[in-house]
């Protein structure tokens, strides 16, 4: 089995699961998705013309000059995603898309790209576990300095303001002064941000962290923060927990409202005990997970991965 992780160069992440795929038996390569090219209606360099589907299948499926390939992807039987870099709307959609494209032939992406388009945005991954019935946060995403101004006062005057795409705590600011929200309002409009507002939950300085995997949380960790932010990335401490059936049952229903094969579910608990879902993550980390744990997260992902694309694969 060809394994391809979509990662950057020196990637922590990659080193992980390539050791625990080749210990599986795999063929592991790194690949950045920036290189892929995409192609329709013509031939390859090899002479065949360009088609979906892994190198398992190719040989059996039949020339069809019309459906294209992904160069750099279509000789793998599993994608993994690690990183999507940063880039223009226009790359970002393409990028998007052309993991679409793998997956329509018939090779399984980790996760997929509906997953990951889902998570990115944290508007409508809140508006998902909301409909859902799934308690998070009280939230309201606006354009505009006062429209967001309005949600500011109606969510109580203490606010998180978050960028609606964005991960590791960057960017998060709370808000507890109109004079303040003002003013950060005032330059997110001037760079034509989306204004994504959420009630501020006192939590103890205190959130978990829960990586879903299939339809079980594999590891969990509480993080303690020096300030209201609780990120490992923001100089959060961490330390093992075992979750309460309810917190499991919890980030076990986040994941699955999401469609997601795995995920980080970030959970928090207010300070007289009412537990919330507060982020869902498509491509979640681990590496704070893993100082905690006593087992290796990489090679539980690796088993995962291997024994659900080999049934896709079926």
């Amino acid at each position: 089995m060809r394994v391809c992780i979509l990662a950057a160069d020196g990637s922590w992440y990659y080193q992980e699961l390539a050791s625990a795929f080749a210990a599986r038996g795999a063929d592991v390569a790194r690949r950045e998705i920036t290189e892929v090219a995409a192609v329709c209606g013509m031939e390859t360099a090899d002479g065949e013309m360009g088609r979906l589907g892994s190198a398992t299948e190719a040989a059996s499926r039949p020339v069809d000059p019309t459906t294209p390939i992904q160069r750099g992807l279509d000789n793998f039987d599993i994608i993994v995603v690690r990183s999507i870099p940063a880039g223009s709307l226009e790359q970002i959609i393409f990028r998007m898309n052309v993991l679409r494209i793998v997956e329509l032939g018939g090779i399984p992406v980790f996760n997929p790209a509906r997953v990951i388009e889902t998570t990115v945005d944290k508007y409508y991954t809140s508006a998902l576990l909301a409909a859902a019935g799934l308690p998070t946060p009280p939230t309201i995403v606006v354009e505009g300095r006062e429209a967001a101004m309005d949600a500011f006062e109606e969510l109580g005057g203490d606010v998180v303001v978050k960028p609606l795409f964005g991960s590791m705590g960057r960017g998060m600011v709370r808000v507890e002064s109109a004079d303040i929200a003002y003013r950060v309002f005032q330059a997110l409009e001037m760079g034509n941000y989306v204004f994504y507002l959420q009630k501020f939950i006192p939590h103890a300085n205190r959130d978990i962290r829960a990586f879903v995997l299939g339809d079980r949380v594999l590891a969990a960790m509480e993080r303690i923060g020096q300030s209201w932010k609780t990120n490992v990335a923001q100089g959060a401490t961490a330390r093992w927990i075992d979750l309460s059936p309810e917190a499991e049952d919890l980030a076990i229903r986040a994941a699955g409202v999401i469609g997601a094969p795995y995920a980080g579910v970030d959970l928090m608990s207010s300070e007289d005990g009412e537990m919330f879902v507060v982020e869902v993550n498509g491509i979640p980390g681990w590496q704070g997970l893993q100082q905690v744990c006593p087992f290796s997260i990489a090679e539980e992902v690796a088993s995962f991965v291997m024994a659900q694309g080999g049934r896709r694969g079926e």
